[in-house]
Formats: structure tokens, sequence, C-alpha cells
């Protein structure tokens, strides 16, 4: 979809881009993602469904303000008369710059100082942004038919929820704007200048900081082997320290529990974008269940 004459057509009315070649890119579990080539100018186009719209276009506002602030974020090209996003059959489609580096292994002490290090400074450079297209915090509803997909799943998501909800009227926590997803590939590390970019902002959402912390951790491997990870992020001073151990357990499970109530969601629909069969959805179901029930 991302390579055909229709595609051809729209780069070049919406954007003036004359492409030279594509290459589709894996990964993506809510976009359809390929690299486009012009020149010497390298681009990434994403499409999304029109209802991914909104926190689609947030995501790429939030990439503009951090790039005007120095931080590599694949940021939007826009459109020829000012447009993020252009509308091309059932999906939007934006064109992002390119953004070089190796991903960030998230094994690698190094590498977790540096990930931890650009999150909390990405959380900082975000404090004033604001966007009317970031979902509000929080999406998971207990009584929604899917968490009925396995009879462990609602239970165990209503207890993550409800620990969330008892934190939040006991601890005041810091909010704004989260990356939403920020797992280690996200964050590249450019070899050849030592800037490490943040990309994939089609989760961005609006919440407290340490949901964004307990993702990485959970992308870490947990508590355990994330250790460099939350050193690095608490020194950037984002986040409390204080804050930080009294909600972390929490955020974590809920972390887990949004892990659940998403391929719970999938599995009910059939959902395979960015995968090849239900089995990948069974599989990332079943990693939450041992997180939450272990």
């Amino acid at each position: 979809m991302l390579a055909d004459d229709t595609f051809r057509t729209t780069l070049r009315t919406a954007w003036h881009v004359q492409p030279d070649g594509f290459t589709p890119l894996s990964g993506g579990m809510t976009s359809t993602t390929v690299s486009v080539t012009a020149g010497a100018a390298s681009y990434v186009a994403k499409a999304v469904r029109p209802g991914q719209k909104a926190q689609f276009e947030a995501g790429l506002a939030a990439a503009e303000h951090l790039s005007r602030q120095g931080i590599d974020a694949g940021v939007p090209l826009r459109t020829a008369d000012g447009a993020l996003t252009v509308p091309m059959g059932e999906h939007v489609v934006a064109l992002l710059h390119h953004v070089a580096g190796r991903e960030l292994d998230g094994a690698d002490p190094l590498d977790q100082q540096w990930w931890g290090d650009r999150l909390g400074a990405v959380h900082l450079a975000l404090r004033d942004f604001r966007h009317p297209g970031l979902p509000a915090w929080h999406w998971v509803r207990t009584d929604a038919p899917h968490l009925g997909v396995e009879g462990w799943i609602r239970p165990a998501v209503t207890a993550a929820v409800n620990a969330l909800t008892k934190l939040q009227v006991t601890d005041r926590l810091t909010y704004g704007a989260l990356h939403g997803d920020p797992y280690h590939g996200a964050f590249l590390l450019d070899p050849a200048t030592g800037r490490i970019g943040v990309i994939d902002w089609g989760s961005a959402v609006a919440g407290p900081l340490m949901y964004d912390v307990a993702s990485a951790v959970m992308y870490a491997g947990g508590l355990d082997r994330a250790g460099e990870l939350l050193s690095a992020y608490a020194a950037t001073g984002a986040v409390p320290r204080a804050e930080i151990e009294a909600s972390l357990d929490v955020l974590l499970r809920f972390r887990w529990a949004v892990q659940a109530d998403y391929f719970a969601a999938r599995l009910s629909t059939g959902d395979l974008t960015g995968i090849t069969s239900q089995d990948d959805n069974r599989k990332s179901l079943h990693d939450a269940r041992a997180a939450l029930l272990g």
C-alpha cells in the first residue's frame, strides 16, 4: 500500500517529493511503515487508520516540539499546504525525516543509561507541550467485552486498575506528555555524532510520567534488570526520586494490565497488524498473564 502508484502520486502532489525507492519496515503494530529515498534525502512514511488520526497528529506535533529543542524525534515533513497528514484510501499518511542510528540494547548497562537519561530529557522537554489530540489518561475499561477472551484477564486487569486508582488518591503524581511506548528500539544512537534520537510517537498520550518509566522497565525485563535505566532517569530530575520509589511497582503492574487489555482486544477482533498470526497476539497476552499472576 505504501509503495504503489497512488502513494507515489501522493508524495508528489502533497509533499512535492519525487521518490526513488521504498523499503518496507517491520515491527509496527499500529501502523504500516516504509522508508523512502528521494535523491540524497531519506524519509519514513507511516500510515494509520483514520480513527487514529488525532493521536497520530498529536505525536507528530510532539516530535516537532522536541526537534525545536534539539532532540531528534523523526520530525514530520509538513505538506505543501502545511498539513501533518494526508488521507489516502482507507488510511492517513505522514512523511517523517529519517533519524539515523542503531537501536539501543535494552540489556546493555551503558545503553540503559543512555535510555534512561534520554527518556528523562524528553519528559523535561515536553513539560510545556499541550495538544488536544493527546488521549486522556487512562483508557482501560474494566467492563470492556474483550476482557472476557480468557477468564483470568478481567480480574487481573481490575486489580491493577484499582491499585492505580488508590495510588492516585494517596500520592501526587507528575503528569505531562508521554511517549507512550518508550521501548529501547525507539531510542537510536548515531555513532557518528553520539546523538540519541527518539522515534515512534504514534502512542503519545497525556498521563503520569511514571507510566513511561514503567513501560521502559517492562521492556528492560523488569525491576531486577533495569537498575541502570532507573538510575539514569532519576538523575535527570524529571520525577522526584520519592515518587519513583512510591509508584513504580503499581505503574509497572498497570503497564502489564495495559498489555493484557491491548492484546485481548486484538485477539477478539482478529487484528494482525504487524504480525503474522493470532499466535503472536496470544503469546503477548500470556506474557502479560505471567507478569500479572506470577
